[in-house]
């Protein structure tokens, strides 16, 4: 009955149905989904003498008189008196004529809006408007009353009036799904009460302990799906499941071989690791671990821990920038062992790519480290027991499942963008989570300061001292071409500018996505040799690039990017043993941009400003939800993290009785629906 369409229950126009239909409504089910967005509180009568002009009034009383009057620009003005025990105000419509004829005189009306004073006196200007009608209940005003997301010629008055209807006849078809114990545990009310309450809700309270319902509902169901998403990855795929014993002998040999110690983070990351890779069911584990704090080389020793037993590893990374950085810090940890080390990406010549990938699926290869090249068409592997993905949320679900079709090998992400981890556990809660929460010894803080626009030319001058006393710096810019629209800088015009007017004595260098790799790699290599004193970029360098005697960090239209993004940049400097510094230039800031601006300053740690993201821009923007898989929230937020935690535990204990879900199969075909409305979108 729910999945009813609504041409044959609504009465109203083709037009109005093929709005409700690009909303995705279409059915009475679908319709009795599609909750408010937000919602007014006229719950509360305002006498006329009590009448504010700064906050909205709902009044109720009678009108005593209504006209219209026509103006000399021919608009059409309607004008009333409205009164009530305490006395009377004028009321004013434009271009409503038609209200003369509608609206009653002397009958009870409620009316909403905005009080202004004008021409010495205090009128009410365009008010909404609702007819007491005797035994029925008020829908418009008067009440809580739900505001919906609209479209061109669909109203949310229109939505009301078509809704409630539907409210009250069909909402009893709704079954409940949640097993009892569940709502006992968590105080929850039952699905139909949630969704009455949810449009016209009874009180403050009802409405909230609808949302309550709603969103715990949305957590739980995803939830659920990540967990038998990943009981699935470990069960199905145990029969080709490499167990990968430890090689104390050659993790300790490599441990002691380097020039660093490990921090007792690393230390205890790389011990679930290893001990995961035993394990008779592939690994899915997700490193977190702030700029610079050592995941790569944790990432090292786990490979190399594989390929001593006899098993091929690939490192997949977003840029080329990034994976050849890696190339390099494998070749040179890993240099000892003789291992065959190959590197593939877009730049990769097609001779070269057909040796690789002949050597890959032979088992010659032992680490092959590249880019998206290394899930295209044609590329295999003889025996894959470790696939190694950095900065995860580059990459979406599918991506990362085709690298794990190659013989379901064990799965390590990583990820210098810190994510809360009740964010996390929604977004890859199909992945065990590891995070690297302690710096590397002798790793500095880095200075860093908001610089106004009167104090440029000193700062120039500043870094003109440092280059000559040795240092280098970054100077990133927002876009590679100039935007008059966006009136931000851009990095040629920028490199112009600098290389010509502010440093034409020193040597400057232009990167940017547009250039050719073989560029890329020639500029990168003369920073990196110190041949370039200044490195004119823009976002390319924001992962990747590890130039210790780089100590400066300048962003151009810092209030253009967001908190995880900004400190990744900072993280490009602070590698050395000099003191490393960021300044952040802004255009005009809002209050959100002078918020985030004062968190660079304040805090060094990515897992704060994280925090501080996540709640100033949503989860969207920042960790890549669109995609990872995880469809739009109707009521939840993933900021929620009380009952993000909540509906983790119930979704543990329903996945370690039934994970099959066969005997909750209301459940599974919830989830099914909630995912198939994600795919069509």
């Amino acid at each position: 009955m729910l999945n009813k369409n609504l041409s044959t229950i609504l009465r109203t126009t083709k037009r109005h149905l093929a709005k409700l239909e690009y909303l995705g409504v279409n059915t009475v089910k679908e319709f009795l989904l599609y909750f408010p967005r937000t919602y007014s509180d006229s719950s509360e009568y305002t006498q006329i003498i009590d009448v504010r002009t700064d906050e909205v009034n709902v009044i109720k009383g009678k009108i005593s008189s209504l006209f219209n009057i026509n103006t000399k620009y021919g608009k059409k003005i309607t004008k009333g008196v409205f009164t009530d025990d305490s006395g009377s105000i004028q009321v004013i419509w434009f271009n409503q004529g038609h209200l003369t004829k509608f609206l009653p005189r002397n009958k009870e009306i409620i009316l909403s809006g905005k009080a202004k004073f004008a021409f010495g006196k205090i009128s009410l200007q365009s008010p909404s408007y609702e007819i007491i009608k005797p035994y029925e209940e008020q829908i418009h005003t008067g009440r809580i009353t739900p505001v919906y997301h609209e479209t061109e010629g669909i109203s949310s008055k229109w939505m009301r009036e078509k809704i409630k209807p539907l409210v009250d006849e069909w909402t009893d078809l709704f079954q409940e799904y949640m097993p009892q114990e569940i709502l006992d545990e968590h105080k929850l009310i039952d699905y139909k009460t949630a969704i009455k309450n949810v449009h016209f809700p009874e009180s403050d309270e009802m409405l909230d302990r609808a949302r309550e319902r709603l969103a715990f509902d949305e957590l739980f169901l995803l939830q659920l799906k990540v967990l038998q998403k990943k009981w699935h990855w470990q069960n199905i795929s145990s029969e080709q499941a490499k167990s990968i014993e430890l090689k104390n002998d050659d993790i300790k040999t490599c441990i002691d071989s380097l020039s660093f110690e490990l921090t007792g983070a690393q230390t205890r990351v790389l011990k679930e690791i290893l001990d995961d890779l035993q394990k008779n069911f592939p690994m899915t584990r997700l490193i977190q671990g702030d700029v610079g704090s050592g995941k790569t080389i944790v990432a090292a020793l786990a490979a190399l821990n594989a390929v001593k037993n006899g098993y091929q590893v690939c490192i997949m990374a977003p840029t080329e920038i990034l994976a050849k950085q890696h190339y390099q810090t494998f070749i040179k940890t890993l240099q000892k062992y003789n291992l065959n080390i190959q590197f593939i990406a877009g730049s990769t010549t097609k001779k070269q790519k057909e040796n690789i990938v002949r050597q890959m699926k032979t088992g010659t290869a032992d680490l092959i480290i590249g880019t998206h090249a290394l899930i295209q068409e044609k590329i295999g592997f003889k025996n894959l027991g470790l696939a190694i993905i950095d900065e995860q949320h580059r990459f979406g679900v599918k991506q990362r499942d085709i690298l794990k079709s190659h013989g379901a090998p064990h799965l390590l992400c990583m990820t210098a963008t810190p994510i809360p981890r009740t964010l996390a556990i929604t977004i890859y809660g199909d992945q065990d989570l590891s995070i690297i929460d302690e710096m590397p010894k002798g790793r500095q803080e880095i200075y860093t300061k908001v610089v106004p626009e009167k104090k440029r030319i000193d700062a120039y001058r500043w870094i003109e001292d440092q280059v000559a006393k040795g240092r280098q710096a970054f100077i990133v810019c927002p876009l590679i071409d100039e935007s008059d629209v966006l009136e931000v800088k851009s990095v040629l015009k920028e490199y112009a500018f600098l290389s010509e007017h502010i440093f034409p004595s020193l040597k400057l260098g232009l990167l940017h996505g547009k250039l050719k790799q073989e560029d890329k790699d020639e500029i990168m290599e003369d920073f990196k040799n110190n041949n370039l004193n200044i490195l004119v970029s823009t976002s390319v360098i924001e992962v990747g690039i590890d130039i210790p005697n780089a100590t400066i960090m300048l962003i151009e239209g810092a209030e253009r990017f967001g908190l995880s993004q900004l400190h990744q940049f900072r993280g490009r400097v602070g590698r050395g043993e000099h003191k490393s510094y960021c300044f952040l230039f802004t255009g005009a800031l809002s209050e959100e941009g002078t918020t985030r601006m004062k968190a660079m300053e304040k805090h060094a740690s990515g897992f704060k400003l994280a925090e501080i993201d996540l709640n100033l821009r949503g989860p969207g923007e920042i960790y890549g939800i669109k995609q990872s898989g995880i469809p739009d929230l109707k009521m939840a937020s993933l900021t929620d993290s009380k009952t993000i935690e909540k509906a983790r535990k119930s979704a543990e204990k329903i996945i370690a009785k039934d994970p099959k879900l066969k005997n909750l199969p209301m459940i599974a075909e919830k989830i099914a629906e909630m995912y198939e409305i994600y795919v069509k979108d």
